[in-house]
C-alpha cells in the first residue's frame, strides 16, 4: 500500500469518525411544565390524565411539580412526604362534599424562568363539591390558574408570570451507549431508515474498496 492510498483512507476514515462522536453528545431537549401527580402507599405516581378530567374522591392525595424533563419518565416528582390527615386536620367533612389534600411543589430556582423564583413548596386541602374536577379544587385554593390556547396548565397561584411548556436545553448530555459499530448498526432514524453512521461507514468501505482495485491494478500495470 502506497503512502497516497494511506493518506486517502486516512481522510475518509477522519471523515466519519469526526461527526459519528459528536452525536453522542448531543444536548438532551427538556419542557418546562406543571407536572400531575397522584400519591397512594406512600408513593408518588404520574398521573395518567389531566387535572381538567380527573374527578379525585374524598380523602385524595394530588401534588404538582414544576420543572423542566423530557417526559413522564424523566418528570421529578413533588418534594417531602405527607397524607391527607396532615392536609386536611383542620378541614371538616361535609355532606355533598369532598376534600382533596393538594401539594404544590414550585419547583427549583434551576428549573425557574429568567429573572423569576419560585415560591416555597406548600400544601392545601380543597373542600369542593361531590362531582369537582382536580382542576377545579385546585382553583379553589391555589388560584390564579393560567392556562394556554390548548387548556395547558401554564401557571399555579400565578407562578410562572409567563411561558407554558416552553421547549428548553436540560443542561444534560445524551452519550451513545457503547458507540461501536454494532449500535450503529442497530439504530435507525424516526422514518425507519438506516443510521447516518451506518452509511457513511459503508460509504467508506465501498470507497476503500475501490481505492485497493485501483491500486492493485496500477502495480499490475507499472509492471
Amino acid at each position: 500500500m502506497t503512502r497516497r492510498f494511506r493518506a486517502l483512507s486516512a481522510v475518509l476514515l477522519a471523515a466519519v469518525c469526526l461527526p459519528a462522536a459528536g452525536v453522542g453528545q448531543a444536548q438532551a431537549v427538556g419542557y418546562r411544565y406543571w407536572s400531575f401527580w397522584d400519591r397512594a402507599g406512600g408513593r408518588w405516581t404520574y398521573a395518567t390524565e389531566g387535572p381538567s378530567t380527573a374527578r379525585p374522591g374524598d380523602g385524595d392525595v394530588q401534588g404538582f411539580r414544576f420543572a423542566v424533563s423530557r417526559d413522564s419518565q424523566d418528570a421529578a416528582q413533588p418534594r417531602g412526604s405527607t397524607d391527607f390527615a396532615a392536609v386536611c386536620a383542620k378541614t371538616p367533612a361535609q355532606q355533598g362534599e369532598k376534600r382533596i389534600a393538594l401539594v404544590l411543589d414550585f419547583g427549583t430556582k434551576a428549573d425557574a424562568p429568567s429573572g423569576e423564583t419560585p415560591p416555597a413548596p406548600r400544601t392545601a386541602c380543597a373542600r369542593v363539591p361531590a362531582d369537582a374536577t382536580t382542576a377545579e379544587a385546585l382553583a379553589a385554593v391555589a388560584g390564579p390558574l393560567r392556562y394556554d390556547t390548548n387548556a395547558l396548565l401554564c401557571a399555579i397561584a400565578g407562578y410562572p408570570r409567563k411561558g407554558c411548556g416552553e421547549q428548553v436545553a436540560s443542561g444534560r448530555s445524551t452519550p451513545s451507549k457503547s458507540g461501536g459499530a454494532a449500535d450503529e448498526a442497530k439504530t435507525a432514524d424516526e422514518d425507519g431508515g438506516p443510521s447516518v453512521g451506518l452509511v457513511a461507514g459503508g460509504a467508506v468501505v465501498l470507497v476503500l474498496a475501490g481505492a485497493a482495485v485501483w491500486q492493485s491494478r496500477r502495480r499490475r500495470g507499472d509492471a
